[in-house]
């Protein structure tokens, strides 16, 4: 996962259990211990569902979303048509595999999508209008690019910090999913579709800017059953919330560098380091350079 690890969003702590995301986001039907498709070669670890503080790319993670009961089968053309919409907690795959794509490889490159260009984009334009989520979430990461310090190969040093909803709620990431059919598997498989998803980015806050110039574009709970609603097709009102920005909302702190190991986890990578081992960081809130 090398070529994401810099990538905004390329990191985030979903430290939440299924229960607790039912609460909070008003869930209707728990579907994270129905059987879904795995990109990843070995098993995941922390397992799918379970909380996860190093969230990365091609794992399965929590995704709320509204749509119709599935009938014989899945994706769109599995949904009764008959039935009323639920909102629903489902484990989708990171990286979101458009369903003309000939592979699962492009999942690999959509693991965000800019919202100054979503609806413009094939990709994700369709998935934009009708299939639209939240991906919950305690918080992301994001690597600053010291202005001073460099590491062992003279090269500007990069500090994993954890930006948080300053009011301590959950964030709820706004997102895209989209379903693909592996054609070389028969109908019944329980393989044969695979379900995505993807994190729309905005310019960042002020402030969260001394960190990286992007950040997930994060909902408020007024917005989420109409970016949820699969009927809400008006592509107006998709980019008045793709132009939603509301600064002042976050936190960040600078987290340990153990964070770039994709096989660390656990609740010690949110926790604050020490100033002592801190060397060329920006606050992001002052522009105090520390440890220079």
């Amino acid at each position: 996962m090398r070529h994401t690890l810099w990538r905004m969003c390329g990191r985030y702590a979903a430290s939440a259990r299924p229960d607790e995301l039912i609460e909070a986001f008003d869930v209707d039907e728990d579907h994270t211990g129905d059987p879904a498709r795995s990109v990843l070669k070995n098993p995941q670890s922390p397992p799918a569902g379970e909380p996860d503080w190093n969230m990365a790319p091609s794992k399965q993670a929590p995704v709320v979303l509204t749509r119709r009961p599935r009938g014989e089968g899945s994706g769109d053309a599995g949904a009764d048509a008959a039935a009323e919409p639920t909102r629903q907690l489902r484990l989708l795959t990171w990286g979101l595999v458009p369903a003309w794509s000939k592979d699962v490889k492009m999942g690999l490159r959509m693991t965000n999508a800019r919202a100054e260009s979503v609806l413009g984009k094939g990709a994700f334009a369709k998935a934009a209008l009708s299939r639209r989520c939240i991906v919950p979430a305690e918080g992301w990461y994001e690597w600053q690019v010291s202005p001073t310090a460099v590491d062992a190969k003279g090269k500007p040093r990069k500090q994993p910090f954890f930006v948080h909803r300053a009011d301590g709620a959950p964030v709820a990431f706004a997102g895209l999913y989209e379903f693909w059919r592996d054609r070389e598997l028969p109908d019944g498989d329980p393989d044969a579709w695979l379900t995505t998803f993807t994190i729309i980015t905005t310019a960042a806050d002020p402030g969260m800017d001394r960190i990286h110039d992007r950040q997930p574009l994060v909902l408020e709970p007024g917005q989420w059953e109409q970016w949820l609603d699969p009927e809400e097709k008006d592509p107006g009102y998709v980019q008045g919330v793709l132009d939603f920005a509301q600064p002042g909302r976050f936190e960040a702190h600078p987290v340990s560098r153990a964070l770039g190991a994709t096989r660390n986890n656990g609740p010690a990578l949110v926790e604050p380091v020490p100033e002592s081992e801190l060397e060329g960081v920006v606050d992001p809130m002052t522009g105090e350079v520390i440890g220079a």
